[in-house]
């Protein structure tokens, strides 16, 4: 090897393939390519990341809801017809749709800005966290079942049993302040844990897959509770006829957290704490080590000494327990004369979409159950106002799941850089670049 090829100018053929043996480098070349490559790094893992990836599904479903709009509106339909001799008419048609239909949205589920006063104006605000109340409990609890490989789909048959077991505590109790809200609460959340961990114990004595097992325990908990509140002495309230259950003493009832001219309760403060436990359990406890090793290989974790059956057990517990607190909070929360077989409200299986929005993760969880939220109580103020039909946000919600589940096309639209393991050269090629290199 000569003098002009060292060692260093050697690496350096290999970090730059056009340059010469006789070519030197700088330190200070060295340096700014480091924190050029540094930098390009940290703005590719940015780019690339799941937090960017769930942002633009949500706004590329925003977009193809406001194609919907627009497609839907009688005014941009009648603009249409003589779109030829005057374009611009259509064009308007189209923006006054889309921007009052949207404006409406944000009108009815941030602020109000018609109304004369801030406490007035804020009251949609409080609407949309009241909606995301029980979806950050229940988007919780299937984003436990995610991380540790397991999928819980029957949140609405545990929802059920918990708004259930709240409700009994709640009407047929009598017991004082503070005591009763909280007995009511933990029923739910037991009624909730156990429902869901039949799933577990099958999953980890038989292999029986949850996915099965959870669908059916969905029709049993429907059925099961039907027949309960239709039978007298039982869930249904005395004297009547209907499939509803006796009002909750008012000690069982969440407390307005922010008055009576709200419907903000202080579940949306427990849901929080549950965001913190569940981020802290998942990340800083030897349990949810457990489970996110369980999550991404089974048969390593057990080789690793995990009692891997032990943990899908505990997993569909935690899962259960978090999906029974938001049917608890169905019934503890605005709702006083009874609940029916329907306080579900179809949360179980919305709960699923926000826990892949939120990527599984505790607080981007809690965030796509606010948006969720947003969607849902601005929702009706856009039907009242522009006449836009209440399914266009189902629609949106659903290619929300569908962007999520697709991330290439996500990346195909956008044109973003693909993930950084996916770029690494393989070792094969490095190896013979630097022999080249060396002879």
């Amino acid at each position: 090897m000569s003098d002009t090829e060292s060692p260093g100018n050697s690496q350096a053929l290999v970090d730059d393939p056009g340059a010469q043996p006789g070519d030197t480098v700088t330190g200070q070349d060295e340096g700014e390519a480091g924190t050029d490559s540094r930098f390009g790094g940290a703005l590719r893992e940015i780019v690339s990341g799941s937090a960017v990836i769930s942002i633009l599904a949500v706004v590329l479903a925003m977009v193809a809801g406001a194609i919907l709009i627009a497609l839907t509106d009688q005014t941009v339909h009648a603009a249409s017809g003589y779109f030829f001799s005057r374009p611009a008419d259509t064009f308007s048609a189209i923006w006054q749709a889309v921007s009052g239909a949207y404006g409406s949205l944000f009108q009815g589920s941030v602020y109000n800005f018609s109304r004369p006063d801030f406490v007035d104006g804020i009251r949609p605000l409080t609407e949309t966290l009241s909606f995301a109340t029980p979806l950050v409990a229940a988007g919780l609890g299937v984003a436990v079942g995610f991380r540790a490989g397991m999928f819980n789909i029957g949140g609405r048959g545990q929802m059920l049993f918990g708004a259930a077991a709240a409700g009994w505590v709640g009407f047929a109790f009598d017991l004082p302040p503070g005591i009763h809200l909280v007995l009511a609460l933990a029923a739910g959340i037991l009624a909730g844990a156990l429902w869901s961990g039949l799933a577990g114990i099958l999953k980890a004595r038989t292999g029986a897959h949850e996915v099965i097992v959870t669908i059916m325990l969905n029709y049993v908990a429907f059925y099961l509770i039907s027949y309960l509140l239709s039978t007298k002495g039982l869930l249904q309230a005395p004297g009547s006829n209907n499939p509803k259950s006796p009002g909750m003493y008012p000690n069982a009832i969440f407390p307005r957290l922010l008055g009576s001219q709200y419907n903000l309760t202080i579940g949306f403060l427990l849901v929080i704490a549950a965001t913190f436990a569940v981020w802290w359990l998942l990340n800083r406890s030897s349990l949810g080590f457990r489970f996110r090793a369980v999550g991404e290989n089974p048969n390593a974790a057990r080789v690793a000494g995990i009692n891997v059956k032990n943990t899908y057990v505990f997993v569909m517990l935690i899962s259960g327990a978090l999906i029974g607190m938001a049917g608890a909070n169905q019934v503890q929360g605005v709702i006083t004369t009874g609940f029916t077989s329907g306080i579900d409200a179809g949360l179980g299986f919305d709960a699923i979409t926000v826990a892949l929005l939120g990527r599984s993760r505790p607080w981007g969880v809690f965030w796509a159950a606010i948006l969720f939220g947003a969607l849902k109580a601005g929702g009706f103020t856009m039907q009242a106002v522009e006449g836009i039909p209440i399914d266009i946000i189902l629609v949106v919600q659903s290619l929300i799941v569908l962007f999520i589940a697709a991330p290439p096309l996500i990346r195909a639209v956008f044109r973003l850089p693909q993930p950084r393991a996916k770029l690494r050269p393989k070792a094969s090629a490095v190896q013979g670049k630097k022999a080249v290199v060396t002879k």
